[in-house]
């Protein structure tokens, strides 16, 4: 039972680089912040690893926010830090048209937004 157990939380925690290459980019945003107003504005993706990434987003006009990612199968998450320091944490499903919708919130603030990065 123990194998069955860490080969079940390996495979969870595989992932596949040629899959992680795919993701490298640029994309279109499109979102819904946590009161309901929508913002748009683009990301790029830049690959660093076999399994992690560098992104960046340019939304509402002037705002650029820089963070980590990593992919597991077809979930794909990013976190990146305001300049005072609070964190974000945003975590996507890929859709089998290259396009990644996500649920995203930021540490201590209340509710979620919504997100659809779309590959340009």
């Amino acid at each position: 039972m123990k194998r069955l157990g860490l080969a079940v939380v390996s495979a969870l925690f595989c992932v596949t680089p040629a899959l992680a290459v795919d993701l490298g980019g640029n994309y279109k945003v499109t979102g819904k912040n946590s009161d309901g107003t929508a913002y748009h504005g683009e990301a790029e993706i830049v690959v660093t690893s076999e399994n992690t990434c560098r992104i960046t987003w340019k939304t509402g006009g002037s705002s650029v926010q820089n963070g980590i990612c990593m992919r597991n199968g077809s979930a794909f998450s990013a976190a990146y830090s305001f300049s005072d320091g609070t964190v974000g944490l945003v975590i996507y499903e890929l859709e089998d048209n290259g396009s990644m919708k996500g649920l995203w919130t930021i540490a201590d603030k209340k509710g979620v937004g919504e997100e659809t990065l779309t590959p340009e």
